[in-house]
C-alpha cells in the first residue's frame, strides 16, 4: 500500500535522539530544555517570525492561543467547519461557541466575506485555516479582524513551506499555529508550535505552555502541562533541515500527478492560486458532481489496488454529533466539497514510479 502520507526518518534522527539519552536531559519544568530553545530559534528563523514556543501538539498550540487571546464563556470564535476537529475542539474548552462559515470551492479555506457576514458583538477571534497546505486569504482576514477589533489566529497545521504574496503563515496573523504530528510535513512525532510577533504574547505563551509558571512552583496565569519533551526537540531540528527537500519531492510529485490527471474532465484538481505557494501537504482532487457513494466506491477500488486514499473532511465539523448544538450560516459549499474531495499520495517516500501508476489507476477508473 502507498500510505496517503508517512513520516521519513533516517540515521541523523535516530543520532539525535540517542544524543538526549545519553544527556540525561528529556525535560524541563518551565519547558526550555536545550534542544527545545535550539529548536524554537531554528524554526524562528524558517518561518521569520519573532517568537515561536515549542508545545507538545498542534491541539495544544491553539489552545495557549486561544487562552492567551482572553477568549472566554461568552465569546465567539469564527472558523470553518472544513477542518480538523481541533480547531474547533479547542474553542469549545475555552467556554466559547464556535462559529462556523462556508469555504470558497477552489481553494477550500474560509471565504472572508463570509466572516464579515457572521461577526457579532460576542465575536472575540477568526481562525482561519491553511488547508491540504494553501493559505487562506490572510490578508483580507487581516483587515476584517483590523476594522472589528478582533484576534487572529491562523491554522498553520499543514502549512510548512507555505507561502502567501511572499510571506510565511503567521505575518498577517496574532498567533500561528503548527503540528508536527506524524503525518505532517516535518514531524517530531507529536508535537506543535506557536509563533508570534508579539512580546506580550510569546511572554505569556511561556508561562501557560507550563502551568502558569513565570518561574518554578509560581503560577501567574492559570496553565496547562504543554511541553515538549526534548527528545521531540531534537527530532525536530534535524526535520526542519530536511524540510525543504521534502517539499522540493512534494511540489514535483504534485506537479507530475497535476500534469497527468489534468485530462479528466470529471476531476477537478487542485491550483495554486497566483501569489499563493502550495506546500502540498495533502493533494486533493474532487470528482464533480459526484455524490459521496460515487467518491467512495472510486476510493474504494483505489484502495484495492495499494494506493492509500484520504477524505479530508467528511464529515465535516458541524455535522459531527457534538457539533450540531452550535451557531453556523449556510454551508453549502462545505457540504458539497465534504462528499466530492479525496486526497491522492504525494508525499516524499512517494516514488515517480507510484506516481505514475497513481495516475493511470485514477484514469483508469474514472
Amino acid at each position: 500500500m502507498i500510505p496517503i502520507n508517512a513520516p521519513h526518518i533516517g540515521r541523523e534522527e535516530i543520532e539525535a535522539v540517542k544524543k538526549v539519552l545519553e544527556s540525561g536531559i528529556l525535560t524541563s519544568g518551565l519547558g526550555t530544555g536545550p534542544m527545545v530553545r535550539e529548536f524554537e530559534k531554528k524554526f524562528c528563523r524558517f518561518v521569520k517570525a519573532k517568537h515561536a514556543i515549542a508545545v507538545n501538539s498542534g491541539t495544544a498550540a491553539l489552545h495557549m492561543a486561544l487562552l492567551v487571546a482572553e477568549v472566554k464563556i461568552g465569546d465567539e470564535v469564527i472558523l470553518p467547519s472544513f477542518t480538523f476537529t481541533a480547531t474547533a475542539e479547542t474553542v469549545v474548552l475555552t467556554g466559547a461557541r464556535p462559529v462556523f462559515v462556508d469555504i470558497d470551492p477552489h481553494t477550500y479555506t474560509i471565504q472572508p466575506e463570509e466572516i464579515e457576514k457572521a461577526i457579532t458583538q460576542k465575536t472575540k477571534a477568526i481562525i482561519p485555516v491553511d488547508l491540504y497546505g494553501l493559505s487562506a486569504e490572510m490578508k483580507a482576514i487581516q483587515e476584517i479582524a483590523e476594522k472589528h477589533d478582533l484576534v487572529v489566529i491562523e491554522d498553520a497545521a499543514q502549512a510548512h513551506g507555505a507561502t502567501y504574496h511572499g510571506k510565511p503563515p503567521g505575518f498577517y496573523a496574532d498567533f500561528a499555529c503548527w503540528s508536527f504530528y506524524a503525518s505532517k510535513n516535518m514531524t517530531t512525532g507529536e508535537g506543535g508550535m506557536v509563533t508570534t510577533n508579539s512580546e506580550e504574547y510569546a511572554e505569556k505563551l511561556r508561562c501557560v505552555r507550563t502551568h502558569g509558571e513565570k518561574e518554578k512552583y509560581t503560577s501567574v496565569l492559570l496553565g496547562h502541562n504543554y511541553r515538549m519533551p526534548e527528545i521531540e526537540a531534537a527530532i525536530g531540528i534535524v526535520q526542519l533541515k530536511k524540510l525543504p527537500k521534502f517539499l522540493d519531492k512534494r511540489r514535483k510529485n504534485a506537479e507530475t500527478l497535476s500534469k497527468k490527471l489534468g485530462e479528466a474532465s470529471k476531476l477537478r484538481i487542485p491550483k495554486e492560486p497566483r501569489g499563493f505557494g502550495h506546500s502540498w501537504y495533502l493533494y486533493t482532487v474532487r470528482l464533480e458532481g459526484a455524490n459521496a457513494s460515487i467518491r467512495d466506491k472510486l476510493i474504494i477500488q483505489l484502495k484495492e489496488r495499494g494506493i492509500g486514499i484520504g477524505v479530508y473532511y467528511d464529515p465535516p465539523i458541524h455535522l459531527m454529533p457534538f457539533y450540531r448544538r452550535f451557531k453556523r450560516r449556510k454551508l453549502v459549499e462545505t457540504e458539497k466539497a465534504s462528499k466530492q474531495v479525496f486526497s491522492l499520495p504525494v508525499h516524499p517516500g512517494v516514488t515517480a514510479k507510484q506516481v505514475k501508476f497513481i495516475a493511470d489507476c485514477v484514469l483508469e477508473l474514472l
